[in-house]
């Protein structure tokens, strides 16, 4: 999958002490839950909850009187955290109580009072489930549909995108979601091409544009993909009004704990977190991006670009 991009749900099947019944570790998956320092009994979102890795781990150390609440815009990844949510034998009278919620990790805000919770927990980005579906349209790996909607009952798709868009935004979007610098002759090339269906087509279409791009090792395609893919699932504002609620969600002594997969997003938790530190309502704990070991990446190449950042809200 050389030059894609996964969220944490991106791993093998072994579960090397993930989720009892997730059947995969994900990302950074302990050095989160140190980072999150979860108190038994208390309140913890996991603001994208996937297939659940993270938040099983979590809800091993809630306890019964804890109360885990978990968000997705996916319903596939939902229906598969609700059943690897459930607790595992021996725990059925020690675990917490689990909500899921089906949405965008931005609606956190609105669901909450201030200091409602104790911490919170967000692994931005595309899991496994959504890349390895060729349905999805997510990757360009395996030809598919032009969707890339995280959401499927959204109504923007990238075939609207990649087929409606005018070229100058198209190379905008291009430019600013997937950092592209040949991203005018890429939309340039996109145009002329249309109708574009299917993602082998984008995928030709942009690599035939960008065939004296130096890739840096990454597919030619990989960065428009990300860059229509960030534009159509608002996934830049999302964040930001997810980071921009959480200091007033959390109750003092509580954690933010970040995981990202690309230099934007991680600017954008970084800026939040050294903003929250300056207004005096955040200790940032991680003066640099935690990333994954040469052992994980080993394990899991999709860990590679993983990035953690984590504050402590005074």
């Amino acid at each position: 999958m050389a030059g894609e991009q996964a969220g944490s749900d991106g791993q093998q099947n072994a579960p090397q002490g993930g989720g009892h019944g997730v059947g995969h570790v994900p990302v950074l998956l302990q050095i989160a839950i140190d980072f999150l320092d979860v108190k038994r009994g208390g309140t913890y979102v996991d603001a994208t909850v996937g297939l659940g890795g993270h938040s099983c781990e979590v809800a091993k150390l809630l306890g019964a009187p804890g109360h885990l609440i978990g968000f997705d815009k996916d319903p596939a990844a939902l229906e598969r955290a609700r059943v690897n949510l459930q607790p595992p034998p021996g725990r059925e009278g020690d675990w917490p109580q689990v909500e899921l919620f089906h949405g965008s990790f931005a609606e956190v805000g609105e669901r909450f009072g201030a200091g409602a919770i104790d911490g919170l927990l967000a692994d931005v980005g595309v899991s496994s489930l959504q890349l390895d579906d060729p349905q999805r349209g997510f990757s360009f790996q395996a030809d598919g549909p032009l969707d890339m909607r995280l959401n499927p009952q959204s109504e923007l798709t990238a075939e609207q995108v990649v087929n409606h868009m005018g070229e100058k935004e198209l190379a905008d979007v291009i430019y600013e979601f997937g950092e592209e610098r040949r991203s005018r002759r890429i939309a340039r090339a996109i145009v002329r091409a249309r109708p574009i269906r299917s993602t082998a087509h984008l995928a030709g279409v942009v690599s035939a544009a960008a065939r004296s791009m130096k890739s840096h090792g990454i597919h030619p395609a990989t960065l428009t993909f990300q860059g229509i893919r960030i534009f159509v699932n608002r996934e830049l504002d999302e964040l930001k009004e997810l980071l921009e609620a959480a200091p007033g969600l959390v109750k003092p002594g509580g954690r933010v704990v970040v995981i990202s997969f690309h230099s934007l997003e991680d600017r954008i938790a970084k800026d939040a977190f050294r903003d929250g530190a300056k207004a005096g309502v955040y200790k940032v704990l991680t003066k640099k991006p935690v990333t994954a070991t040469n052992e994980e990446i080993d394990r899991n190449p999709r860990s590679r670009s993983a990035k953690l950042r984590a504050a402590q809200r005074i």
